[in-house]
């Protein structure tokens, strides 16, 4: 399915109107954790800052440096992510995985704006760039949530 044809579907209008618009861009001044997640095979970069309050996210931000996909997967994980509670953060991560990797279904809302990623499933290649933004709000997540559990005495 590599045909030039099958190439410009991928990277359609809207693949490309959200990598050029991507939300929460830039760095929290003081984020409660930062993580950073690169992807070796095609060198794309995310920098998440996140700010947790209640097991939800409460705060954002995002420094991409990726390809169109990479750029596209943040810009849906950005507009859904705020607000969400980490459950729902691991579990828009891993159905978006099951998505690409595994050809399962469209996310559930609030993360079914990665429907428009689905041509990429049949570009393996690509995979891990698109994962980069969700897996990196879920660990900087989970930090926190474990720094809390910590102070807490749990």
């Amino acid at each position: 399915m590599s045909s030039e044809t099958d190439l410009i579907k991928l990277y359609s209008a809207r693949i490309l109107a959200l990598a050029a618009d991507i939300p929460q861009t830039g760095r929290l001044d003081t984020p409660d954790a930062t993580v950073k997640r690169r992807s070796p095979l095609c060198g794309s970069a995310v920098t998440v800052d996140v700010q947790v309050s209640d097991d939800r996210l409460t705060g954002l931000g995002q420094d991409v440096k990726a390809c169109a996909l990479g750029q596209a997967a943040a810009a849906v994980a950005g507009g859904a992510a705020m607000n969400a509670t980490f459950a729902e953060i691991t579990k828009g991560r891993d159905q978006l995985r099951a998505m690409l990797k595994d050809a399962g279904p469209v996310p559930d809302a609030p993360f079914d704006g990665f429907e428009v990623l689905s041509p990429a499933v049949a570009y393996k290649n690509r995979h891990a760039s698109i994962l980069l933004s969700m897996e990196a709000i879920a660990e900087a997540m989970e930090t926190v949530i474990q720094k809390q559990a910590d102070l807490a005495g749990h």
